[in-house]
Formats: structure tokens, sequence, C-alpha cells
């Protein structure tokens, strides 16, 4: 009976080892940011290549963009994107995805040919 109870505690003690880092690790993991920084960074290449962004203006928000992204890696860092830190990143996407727009549709354009 010992060895019975011993095995099942030490199986459960295995499993609680291997459930915890995945648990872990899909915390960190936000497709949500993920694909919203991909796509404001599809929006600035399509604004440099119609002309409607300024290298300087794409610059800026590239600047930005890595800022977000920084800030993201900050709060991944300890295993856990807490609710406040998920809402100053929605904060900050939303920020630059006005500023995109208010950029694109400026009166400054480039000379696409």
């Amino acid at each position: 009976m010992k060895r019975y109870v011993a095995g099942a505690v030490s199986l459960s003690f295995a499993a609680v080892l291997f459930l915890v880092p995945l648990a872990h690790a899909q915390s960190t993991n936000d497709p949500g940011i993920q694909q919203r920084m991909q796509n404001q960074d599809q929006r600035i290449n399509q604004g440099v290549n119609s002309g409607q962004l300024t290298p300087r203006e794409a610059g800026k928000l590239d600047a930005q963009q890595a800022k977000i992204k920084q800030d993201e890696l900050r709060a991944k860092s300890d295993g856990n994107v807490t609710p406040k830190e998920r809402a100053k990143l929605t904060k900050e996407q939303n920020r630059a995805s006005k500023n995109i727009y208010k950029l694109k549709h400026n009166k400054q354009q480039t000379n696409t040919q």
C-alpha cells in the first residue's frame, strides 16, 4: 500500500512539474498583441510603398512600434502579462493606430515614381 501511495504521489508531482511550465508558457503567449503589431507594421509598409508616408514619418511610426515591442517584452519577462500590463499595451497600440492613420492621411506625400 505504501508503494502505491508513494508511486501516486511521485506521479502527480511529475505531472505538476510538467504542466506548470505549459501554463507558464501559455500565459505569456498573446497572439492578439502579436497580430495587431503585424497589422500595424503592414500598414506602415503600405504607406511607405504608396508614398502616403514620408521616410521621417515612417521612422517615427517604426520607433513607436519598437517601444511597444519593448514594453511587451518587459511585460512578458516575469512570465505573466497582468491585466494592467495588457491594458497599457492596448492603449499604446490604440495610440499607434491613430498615429498611423493621421500620418497616412495628412497632406505630406513622397514621390514613388
